[in-house]
């Protein structure tokens, strides 16, 4: 029996080998985001920047910053839900996919936050161009989404359901992300990010 079929994944071997493919879907969302957390990732090793721009707890109250912000452990669920890794172009999706479903983010809000990943973020936590492009086309692609805002899901009572599960009950659309990830492999043929995301 497969250690998929079992419910758990082998360990990476390192933060950047990191990846559940979207077909993978009869996990557990605690069994893939175990996986995750092996890893050692934990909020308080993300930088003060990143965490002002991208986590809840720094919205002023009434305001935010920026739709779609969400905690580390939430995000480590979109990352899961939505098939993407860690490396930079995974972020920019799972960032942009997220800010999207919230059917808030205008066009200014989209250009603010691309500046500060682009520029201000720590330099191994900054955006490239393909980067921003990707994020782009995802707050566009998560908009059109019928899926629930991700930021609102309370994914600690979904945890020991399957992948599968998880997604349809939220409403993500199996048919309309692998279209993007298709066009996303044949656009950017020397990413990584993008060449595993149908493996």
């Amino acid at each position: 029996m497969s250690l998929e079929a079992k419910g758990a994944v082998p360990p990476p071997g390192s933060w950047k080998d990191w990846h559940i493919p979207y077909g993978s879907d009869a996990l557990t969302l605690r069994a893939a985001r175990d996986s995750l957390t092996a890893l050692g990732g934990r909020q308080e090793d993300v930088p003060l920047m990143v965490q002002i721009v991208e986590n809840p707890r720094f919205d002023l109250p009434g305001f935010d910053l920026f739709h779609g912000a969400v905690d580390l452990a939430t995000h480590d669920c979109i990352h899961i839900l939505l098939g993407r890794g860690l490396l930079p172009m995974d972020e920019a999706f799972t960032i942009g996919f997220t800010m999207g479903s919230t059917d808030k983010v205008g066009a200014l809000e989209e250009r603010l936050y691309a500046l500060i990943s682009k520029h201000l973020y720590p330099k191994s936590y900054r955006f490239g161009e393909e980067d921003l492009r990707v994020f782009k086309d995802a707050v566009r692609l998560g908009y059109i989404s019928d899926c629930q805002p991700l930021d609102k899901v309370d994914y600690r009572k979904l945890m020991d359901r399957p992948i599968r599960d998880v997604r349809r009950e939220i409403g993500i659309e199996g048919d309309l992300i692998l279209a993007y990830y298709r066009i996303e492999k044949l656009r950017y043929p020397d990413s990584r990010a993008s060449q595993r995301l149908l493996g």
